[in-house]
């Protein structure tokens, strides 16, 4: 099944809050980077969610639109997880990563988007 890459970052950001992902942010960056269309950025409070944040997104995209991650980087350390989908990039941080590595504003010139829970979920 196609789906745009605005509407696989916001199913990765609905499978992020579905375990319960903290500060979920979507950065547009097609305009500004050959990267990749949307990155993906939140934060587990702990290894143990940052893993079973991770895992939720990659069962939900697998699931519902048949895609597997190019790459995947950090389940073992569990600080740091990305999962590179190609025009989307997930990144799953504890939250002493997040604040040093500041990504949101190292993609500032990029629109942002704050992932707020629809009603119901």
């Amino acid at each position: 099944m196609y789906m745009n890459s605005e509407n696989m970052a916001d199913l990765a950001a609905e499978a992020c809050d579905d375990r319960k992902a903290v500060d979920i942010r979507l950065i547009r960056v097609e305009e500004v980077s050959s990267l990749a269309d949307w990155l993906v950025i939140t934060s587990g409070l702990s290894h143990v969610q940052v893993r079973a944040i991770a895992q939720s997104v990659e069962e939900r995209l697998e699931k519902e639109i048949g895609r597997l991650p190019i790459r995947r980087e950090g389940y073992n350390e569990g600080s740091w997880i990305l999962l590179d989908y190609g025009e989307v990039i997930v990144h799953i941080l504890a939250p002493g990563e997040r604040i040093y590595y500041d990504l949101e504003a190292f993609w500032g010139h990029g629109d942002q988007k704050i992932f707020v829970r629809s009603e119901g979920n």
